[in-house]
């Protein structure tokens, strides 16, 4: 175990006593919600996939506390991928980390402790579940792996926590990282063509925070995304689940991502990688887990009819999606429908798709409230006269197969995503400006 003086030097590496917080670029919709929930006390706990910015929130917040007359000395930051604690990661750690921070720096009030990719330490959440019963600790926690709140947090800290979904840099988030902020209509008309470029550039290089910084050098922006990808398979899923068939975790991601927004069933991908349905399963399941892929059901009133069909499965992040694939025109739809997941997500909304009897697709069914609000369909133009029949065919039939009048006190709000101009038809359809609709 690491002597008291050894780890002493681990923290002041981590921590800001003595020094300067480091610049960082906010992001307003989550440095709100964690301010809000931190007032409730409870242990809070940021999740996300590995790289989208967690450990920077937490700083952010650090920031906030101290500018609201907390002193430094009472944040205590503990980065658990730091590899001189390799090899001591036990719950004993946790007890020592606290030990020595209370001799050392000696704190004049309740510390808030910072735990960062706190999965890496087995049993935590029972170090965690006994600072927060003895009141001895505010306690913020992150981490890369779903299944630590799903299993640990979920049976020693139920009902002692509350939680923020963290993803990558939405657009809007993506334009502030290289200083462009569009605060009103008129300067999102006066600025088409550059905000143009710059949904491109989000559609090729993702929003992962760090590779904005690589935006000009796009060989290092590469190889800083195949680290985050091999990152995300050896750390949160080979390590963890103690897998030995990596290749076969490496093809099945590699084609999840690079085929985003498409409908898959075990026993298809079973077929297609000639593996066993366990491990299909198992994996798909691990994938989700790591945040890596995301998946939406059918929609349905049934629950059980809703775990029966075909999951439809999204990539994370575009950047990885194109790492793995040459981006072409046939991908663009797929893209833009991945990017409208993600915001809705980021915005708070249940999400579901929704094929008819006849099957005609609506590619998402959102949920706010356990109320349908809207039917949304994604496409890049409505100029072609087919697509626009087979993007707009669906609503009625939607409405009508989930009984959407009568179920409904205000009429289900339907819209069309594109790079069209906006506009609303005769049928009370919106046309939407994808572009305004992610700046809105």
């Amino acid at each position: 175990m690491l002597t008291k003086n050894q780890l002493f030097e681990i923290l002041l590496d981590w921590n800001y006593w003595n020094r300067e917080f480091p610049k960082t670029t906010p992001r307003k919709s989550y440095v709100n919600q964690i301010e809000r929930l931190s007032q409730t006390d409870e242990v809070l706990v940021i999740k996300g996939v590995r790289r989208c910015g967690k450990s920077t929130l937490l700083i952010n917040e650090m920031k906030r506390l101290v500018a609201n007359g907390v002193e430094k000395e009472q944040l205590l930051f503990v980065n658990f991928e730091d590899v001189r604690l390799i090899g001591h990661l036990g719950i004993e750690l946790l007890g020592l980390i606290k030990d020595t921070y209370m001799e050392f720096v000696n704190p004049q009030g309740k510390p808030y402790i910072f735990l960062d990719e706190v999965q890496n330490i087995e049993y935590w959440e029972k170090w965690v579940n006994t600072e927060y019963e003895l009141k001895k600790s505010h306690i913020y926690v992150t981490g890369s792996n779903s299944s630590m709140l799903s299993s640990e947090i979920g049976t020693a800290l139920s009902g002692r926590y509350v939680s923020v979904d963290v993803y990558p840099l939405s657009f809007k988030e993506f334009l502030l990282f290289k200083d462009i902020e569009v605060k009103n209509k008129i300067e999102l008309i006066s600025q088409k063509h550059l905000l143009n470029r710059e949904f491109t550039a989000f559609i090729s290089e993702g929003g992962f925070p760090k590779s904005i910084a690589y935006s000009k050098d796009k060989l290092m922006q590469k190889e800083l995304i195949e680290g985050y990808f091999n990152s995300i398979l050896l750390k949160d899923i080979v390590a963890r689940f103690k897998l030995k068939n990596f290749k076969t975790l490496e093809d099945l991601s590699a084609f999840i991502l690079s085929n985003t927004a498409t409908y898959h069933t075990i026993n298809k991908l079973k077929n297609s990688f000639a593996i066993s349905y366990d491990m299909a399963r198992d994996y798909m399941e691990y994938l989700e887990k790591a945040y890596m892929i995301l998946a939406i059901n059918k929609f349905d009133y049934s629950l059980k009819k809703q775990q029966a069909n075909a999951r439809k499965y999204y990539s994370i992040d575009l950047g990885l999606s194109n790492l793995l694939r040459v981006p072409n025109v046939k991908t663009k739809g797929h893209d833009l429908e991945s990017v409208v997941l993600l915001e809705l997500l980021r915005r708070g909304y249940k999400v579901y798709y929704y094929k008819t009897k006849g099957d005609l697709e609506c590619d998402f069914v959102v949920e706010k409230n356990r109320e349908i609000v809207e039917m949304i369909q994604v496409t890049v133009t409505l100029q072609d006269e087919k697509t626009r029949k087979r993007e707009l065919a669906p609503f009625a039939k939607v409405v009508d197969e989930l009984n959407l009048k009568e179920l409904n006190l205000k009429e289900v709000k339907m819209t069309v995503l594109c790079e069209d101009s906006s506009e609303v038809l005769d049928s009370g359809v919106e046309v939407k400006n994808i572009l305004e609709w992610l700046l809105a």
